[in-house]
């Protein structure tokens, strides 16, 4: 009997072979999930499966075209009860060479897909970024809702005008 040898989660460019796609599954135990569940703040991540393939494009670039799936447990925002919820995602990434360094303190990334090119394609790091993105922002469990005091009422109409009647003053018809 033969132990499975566990396939890299992270690829050193220079290795992958351009002429043939590298397929990729990543399903991370217990440990791991435990970890990434205390990096992002929930409550529990029972499934979490990034899966697809990374293939050349052109002569220098890679495409990492993939799909995320997991179920999470976070706190409701209201109620703070355990709320699940399942997330699918396609994850599409161009890693390119040719990407140069923003310049100016806020830039707009053209095409948000576009990663620059390094050693290594890091698999994993992908993985939680994706995951991260995904989550609910505002999940709430069902049913929960904002008490009636912690609900903004409709402004009132300002019924104080200051300057309503300076005309009348300006023209000489105000009080005397």
């Amino acid at each position: 009997m033969s132990a499975s040898i566990p396939k890299p989660q992270r690829l050193r460019v220079a290795h992958l072979n351009p002429r043939v796609p590298t397929e990729f599954d990543l399903q991370p135990d217990d440990v791991t999930r435990a970890a990434i569940t205390e990096e992002l703040d929930l409550e529990g991540l029972p499934k979490l499966r990034f899966q697809g393939q990374l293939r050349a494009d052109g002569a220098d670039s890679w495409v990492l075209d993939g799909t995320l799936t997991a179920q999470v447990v976070q706190s409701c925002i209201i109620t703070l009860k355990p709320v699940r919820s399942t997330i699918r995602e396609t994850v599409a990434r161009h890693y390119t060479p040719h990407l140069g360094e923003p310049e100016g303190e806020e830039v707009e990334m053209p095409d948000e897909t576009l990663e620059p090119l390094g050693q290594f394609i890091d698999l994993s790091a992908v993985m939680i970024e994706e995951l991260a993105l995904a989550l609910p922002e505002y999940p709430r469990a069902s049913g929960a809702e904002l008490p009636g005091s912690a609900v903004e009422d409709a402004p009132e109409a300002d019924t104080r005008r200051p300057f309503a009647d300076l005309d009348k003053l300006l023209k000489g018809g105000g009080e005397q």
